[in-house]
C-alpha cells in the first residue's frame, strides 16, 4: 500500500508518496481502508519537527480486518477515527479500536473525515468548558475557521447568540453562513467596544478564543460577571500570564486540551455520536475547502500554511 512519508524534518517538499509494507492489525486494533484523511495545522508542525513517519490524525474509511479482542466492528463497516498516533496519510491505517467510531449511513465519508478533530474540540468547548444555555451570548474568535464555524453552529443549536470575529471582509459571508448573528471584522483588540455595544455594556457569557496571546486581555475585558474565557489552541506568541487580582471581575478561565476532551472511557465516542446526530438533523454542516490526491500532500500543506484556504482540506487516496 502507499503512504505519504516524512523522511526528514522540513518544508512541504519532504512529504513523499512511497510504497509501504501491507499492514495487519494486532490485538485491540482495526485495519481500515482510508477513503478520506483530514489535513490539520497540527500535521504541519509534525512535518516541521519530523515527529512522525506517516502524518495524519483523522479520517474515514472502511474496516478491512479487526484484530483479536475487538468487538463491535466487522469488515465492511464504515468508520471514522481520531488518533494522535498519526498514520492517516495513507491508503490503509491500523488504529486502536478505542479511537474508531461507526459512521451513520446519512453521513458521507468526506464529512466524517473532516469533522472529528475540530468537531470534538468545539463540542467539548460548548458542552463542558462552557455549557451553552438558551439565551447565552458568546463571542467566537476566527468564526470563519474550522473550529470557529463548527462552534458557531453548536452554539446556535443550543439556543445561544453568536458574535463572530473574522480577520478579513471576505470571511464575513462564511461566518454568517455558519449562523453567526453578528459578525465583526477585527484584528487585535479592536473588537472590545463593538462587543460592549452589542451587549448593552453587559459583556458576553463566554468567549471562545483560539487566536493567541495578543487577544487574551481583550477577551477577558468583554466578559460579563461570571463569564467564561475558553482559551484554546497552540499558544501563539508570548504565553499570557495574569495575577488573580488582575482579573477584571468574577470570571472563569479555562485552557482545554484535546487530551482532556476524550480522557474518560467512551468520551470520544459520545462526542462523535452527538456531532454525527447534528449532521443528520441538518444542524451542523462541515465546509470542505479542498480535495487532494495523496501524491499532492505537499500542495495541501502549502495551501493550509498560506492561511488563505477556507474549510477543511482532505487527502483522497
Amino acid at each position: 500500500m502507499r503512504a505519504v512519508v516524512i523522511d526528514e524534518a522540513g518544508g512541504p517538499d519532504v512529504l513523499r508518496l512511497r510504497e509501504r509494507p501491507d499492514l495487519r492489525p494486532g490485538p485491540g486494533e482495526i485495519l481500515v481502508d482510508v477513503r478520506a484523511a483530514g489535513v490539520n495545522f497540527f500535521d504541519t508542525a509534525v512535518r516541521r519537527q519530523g515527529a512522525a513517519e506517516v502524518p495524519g490524525v483523522e479520517g474515514a474509511g472502511v474496516v478491512v480486518e479487526a484484530g483479536e479482542d475487538v468487538h463491535g466492528f466487522a469488515p465492511g463497516d464504515r468508520v471514522a477515527w481520531m488518533f494522535m498516533g498519526h498514520g492517516g496519510y495513507a491508503e490503509q491505517v491500523v488504529l486502536p479500536a478505542a479511537w474508531v467510531v461507526p459512521v451513520p449511513d446519512a453521513v458521507d465519508d468526506e464529512t466524517a473525515a473532516a469533522l472529528l478533530v475540530q468537531g470534538v474540540s468545539a463540542h467539548h468547548f460548548a458542552t463542558v468548558s462552557h455549557p451553552v444555555r438558551p439565551g447565552d451570548v458568546v463571542l467566537v474568535h476566527a468564526a470563519a475557521g474550522g473550529v470557529g464555524a463548527i462552534l458557531t453552529q453548536l452554539v446556535k443549536a443550543r439556543g445561544g447568540t453568536v458574535i463572530g470575529l473574522v480577520s478579513r471582509p471576505e470571511k464575513v459571508e462564511i461566518a454568517t453562513g455558519a449562523g453567526a448573528d453578528h459578525v465583526l471584522v477585527s484584528t487585535g483588540d479592536a473588537f472590545v467596544e463593538p462587543v460592549r455595544e452589542l451587549t448593552g455594556g453587559e459583556g458576553v457569557h463566554a468567549v471562545f478564543d483560539g487566536a493567541g496571546a495578543t487577544t487574551f486581555d481583550a477577551s477577558l475585558t468583554v466578559l460579563r460577571t461570571h463569564g467564561t474565557l475558553v482559551f484554546y489552541g497552540p499558544l501563539i506568541g508570548e504565553v499570557p500570564t495574569i495575577r488573580m487580582d488582575q482579573l477584571p471581575r468574577s470570571v472563569r478561565l479555562t485552557y482545554p486540551t484535546t487530551e482532556d476532551h476524550v480522557r474518560a472511557p467512551g468520551a470520544f465516542a459520545a462526542h462523535a455520536a452527538e456531532l454525527f446526530a447534528l449532521v443528520e438533523k441538518g444542524e451542523l454542516v462541515v465546509r470542505i475547502g479542498g480535495r487532494y490526491p495523496l501524491a499532492e500532500a505537499a500542495r495541501a500543506h502549502t495551501d493550509i500554511e498560506s492561511r488563505t484556504t477556507t474549510g477543511k482540506l482532505l487527502l483522497i487516496p
